[in-house]
């Protein structure tokens, strides 16, 4: 059979350096900083190290000889260099597929020479603002540090597109998806200067009196100053008297550069008496612990226990600080912190039907108040219950008892959850199994098992939201908890869900220990409520992330802090005029864990284009691929998983095909043309529809936990958690260089797995190191501490050993910890066994049963366009 078309097979993509070299290369490596204290404590230390390293003490180096990024022309890019043809545009980056005469797949094309992520290890100064336009963001998975010259930094704000299309039509036609990622509390580089915290007294901020916008530096004050423009909806104000100031003859206030809102694209207003309901909240901490006879034989109860009580030490100090404990099995049992008492003393809940909470004064204290009885009853925990043979759960039961007792307050409820919860409100069975058992019904249902049981959860969800009480889930179990009914509560309450499967309490104690560390000491806020606003012309269709939805135009968070991240669509309600700029400004009204009410405002102002190839030019690979990735798995719990495949791939097609129809200029039908800067989009699409997700195998929880995993994940985290970063380990240089700590990432593709190497994998969640069969016993040894591929243990935690290849690994590893504000699972693996396949169903580039390689894939989607375009 003959291949559709014919000729000497190769894939060839131009060497392409297109956009100025240093900003932005499509770099999926991010340079860490010099070590300076982690964030995280090594597994073995007992103790946290100080907080504040992740973003205080570290010192960033600025490659030598780095200024800011060649200004040419923003946007404008080197045309790549093209083997005997003329140069395309300068954004298209070109793939000839023509596979040969008689072969029906493209057996000679030179994987080489495809697209893929190129590591780029320079720090980029990105200026978000210059020559008074945009300046198109490097990519969010790249190593950038900011200056704030009129615009918010992207780390707050970003969109899939840099420049907006005048009208729905054009969107439509370049079949691009249009939203924001909003992070509004999103850790800044240490480099970077601190954010400007404005008091304007007792009038408050300076707002437009239509749509309650904030003052801004795309404002524009007229008649001497005296009235000024709103940007976002065009009204004409009256400058407050106090806030008067001349005109410059270039139109801007004299004053403009000395005032933050009015230069800066993200600020901190303090906010008045107006903008609170009730006095600011108290910094409230309640643990609950699972005591059942699960979590106490798997050791889950003792590695809670003994995580809860190093992390009091990083409690804020202070009389705002309140702490709670109490324990549940079939039963719900709460302690009695009261400083007078001789030993914290126990009162049990017995009705988990119709639960209460008693005395409730005493039950949640002041922290400095009950130090030593916290950490007296922390440690009697364990021993106490060790006998007990209950192996119910009142998880339901024992959330609404606790939620009662912080009900006045609000607050973090941080639960640490074993077993299915099986008795008591919001019961749950095994519904799991029920679907094995029938395997026909099981397909056609299977979704059904990621939707939640019943609404009971989700009617108590939206109660604590509007009370202020956030829940966080640590699940440390070794069996199906139902993750998609137990995950409705954080995810409506601005909480997340940590899932530690199958528990080890050698392997995951220090996992559980950091993770609750880092969720109780990042950046975060209270009572939190945010808005976005925009141009006229555009407006929000929808937001979607972990929160919850009380009225259409505001999102309510009990809590939100530096890791989470709100998706914004966006839509056309009128043209927008060519050559303009539209702005979208998001604020957010929280209160600090110190208790200040403060409205932090990020503006974002982006140029109107008539022009498809500005948009594809100016096109976010990463934010876009981002919001494909939370899109699909929203719809995972209620779409069969082939339709959601398909839009997938349609999608992909669709948006290179409006490439090639309308933008690119070489006509040969054997080449596949990309938009330069999505030029990683097929590969990427073909990652996600190999995902945990969206394939089949997979256990219904880890499943759901995905879903659960993607719906607040931050912009940067997206194209890792699906195509990992893959780097070897077996030839680490152990000489100090000053390049980057990690070393360049290579394909995943099985191709590049030699039997005698070691490679580490992660995700940003998951770190799985995998040996060879016919590895260097020595490096094993100096790496692991074992002398050979089969004494590779179940359980395996990371130690540091005497010699440089074990201290370098460590580096590696906790500067990828860092990175990520993650303090990853470590898995070993080795061939033949389950933990080898497991590794290897990351290697997304390879054929596979249920999948195409990357080449056939490229194939396929090339084909598709041809058909279109035919």
């Amino acid at each position: 059979m003959r291949s559709p078309f014919g000729g000497p097979s190769s894939i060839s993509t131009a060497p392409v350096t297109t956009q100025p070299p240093t900003p932005f290369s499509g770099s999926l490596q991010n340079v860490p900083p010099p070590s300076g204290s982690s964030p995280f404590a090594a597994p073995g230390q007992g103790m946290p190290p100080p907080m504040g390293a992740l973003y205080g003490t570290q010192s960033w180096q600025m490659p030598p000889h780095q200024g800011p990024p060649p200004s040419a022309i923003p946007g404008s890019m080197q045309p790549p260099s093209m083997y005997g043809m003329a140069p395309p545009l300068p954004n298209q980056a070109v793939a000839s597929i023509t596979p040969s005469i008689g072969h029906t797949s493209p057996s000679k094309v030179d994987p080489n020479q495809i697209p893929r992520p190129i590591p780029n290890a320079s720090i980029v100064l990105h200026e978000t603002r210059q020559g008074n336009q945009a300046n198109p963001p490097p990519p969010a998975t790249s190593d950038y540090i900011v200056r704030d010259t009129g615009n918010c930094s992207p780390r707050f704000m970003r969109c899939t597109l840099n420049q907006i299309p005048c009208t729905v039509d054009f969107l439509t036609t370049s079949a691009m998806p249009w939203a924001l990622l909003v992070q509004p509390l999103a850790l800044p580089h240490p480099s970077e200067e601190p954010l400007p915290v404005v008091d304007f007294g007792e009038s408050g901020p300076v707002r437009c009196s239509r749509c309650k916008g904030y003052i801004n530096p795309f404002v524009k004050f007229i008649d001497q100053g005296r009235r000024f423009i709103c940007n976002l909806c065009g009204h004409t104000d009256e400058t407050p008297r106090d806030y008067h100031c001349n005109l410059g003859p270039d139109g801007r206030r004299r004053d403009a550069d000395e005032r933050p809102e009015l230069c800066r694209g993200t600020v901190e207003f303090v906010a008045t008496k107006e903008y609170m309901v009730r006095d600011p909240m108290p910094a409230v901490y309640f643990f609950l612990i699972d005591v059942s006879m699960n979590a106490i034989q798997t050791g889950a109860t003792a590695a809670a226990c003994s995580a809860i009580s190093q992390v009091i030490t990083d409690l804020p100090e202070g009389p705002r600080t309140l702490v709670g404990v109490a324990t549940f099995d079939s039963t719900i049992h709460f302690y009695n912190l009261k400083r007078a008492l001789q030993q914290p003393l126990m009162l049990i809940v017995p009705d988990v039907q119709d639960v209460y909470t008693p005395l409730q004064t005493d039950v949640i204290v002041q922290l400095s108040e009950c130090r030593q009885h916290l950490e007296l009853l922390l440690e009697s925990i364990p021993t106490m219950f060790q006998n007990n043979r209950t192996a119910d759960s009142a998880f339901g039961a024992a959330v609404k008892a606790a939620f009662l007792a912080m009900k006045s307050t609000g607050g973090k409820l941080l639960v640490f959850q074993s077993v299915l919860p099986s008795t008591g409100i919001g019961a749950l069975s095994a519904r799991e199994a029920e679907g094995r058992t029938n395997v026909s019904a099981a397909e056609k249902e299977a979704h059904k098992l990621l939707q939640p049981a019943d609404k009971t959860l989700k009617t108590m969800a939206i109660e604590f939201a509007e009370y202020q009480v956030c829940v966080d889930v640590f699940l440390t179990t070794q069996s199906y908890v139902d993750i998609a009914s137990i995950s409705v509560i954080p995810k409506t309450t601005g909480g997340q869900v940590y899932y530690y499967f199958p528990f080890s309490a050698l392997a995951d104690s220090a996992k559980l220990y950091n993770d609750l560390r880092w969720n109780i000491t990042r950046p975060q806020g209270f009572e939190a409520v945010m808005r976005v606003r925009c141009s006229q012309g555009i407006q929000v269709q929808e937001y979607s992330g972990n929160y919850c939805k009380r009225i259409p135009t505001d999102v309510d968070l009990p809590a939100i802090d530096c890791d989470k991240t709100i998706m914004v669509t966006l839509k056309h309600d009128d043209k927008l005029q060519d050559g303009s700029e539209c702005s979208f400004q998001s604020a957010v009204l929280y209160t600090t864990i110190d208790g200040q009410r403060r409205i932090r405002v990020s503006t974002l102002a982006l140029p109107c284009t008539t022009l498809l190839n500005n948009m594809f030019r100016s096109a976010d690979l990463d934010t876009q691929f981002a919001c494909i990735l939370k899109q699909a798995a929203s719809e995972v719990p209620t779409a069969p998983l082939s339709k959601i495949r398909e839009q997938v791939t349609t999608l992909c097609i669709n948006i290179l095909h409006s490439y090639r129809k309308y933008c690119a200029t070489v006509s040969s039908s054997g080449q596949l043309i990309l938009p330069e800067a999505l030029k990683l989009l097929p590969l990427y699409t073909l990652a996600l529809l190999k995902s945990t997700g969206l394939r089949t195998d997979g256990q219904i929880d880890s499943r759901s936990f995905w879903i659960n995993y993607v719906s607040p994940l931050s912009t940067p985290l997206a194209i890792p958690l699906v195509y990992p970063r893959l780097i070897a380990i077996h030839e680490l240089d152990t000489e100090e260089n000053d390049d980057s700590l990690i070393p360049p990432s290579i394909p995943l593709s099985s191709e590049q797995i030699s039997d005698n190497g070691i490679y580490l994998l992660e995700n940003g969640e998951d770190c799985l190191i995998y040996v060879g069969n016919s590895a260097d016993p020595s490096a094993i040894r100096q790496l692991l501490g074992i002398s050979s591929v089969e004494e590779i243990p179940a359980q395996f935690v990371l130690q540091q050993y005497d010699n440089p290849l074990s201290k370098k690994l460590n580096d590696i590893i906790n500067d990828i910890r860092r990175q990520r504000c993650n303090y990853l699972r470590l898995k070993l693996c080795k061939k033949g066994d389950p933990s080898g396949m497991l590794f290897f169903s990351h290697m997304v580039e390879d054929k596979t049963q249920s999948g195409l390689s990357y080449v056939e894939f490229l194939v396929h989607i090339h084909r598709q366009i041809q058909n279109k375009m035919a």
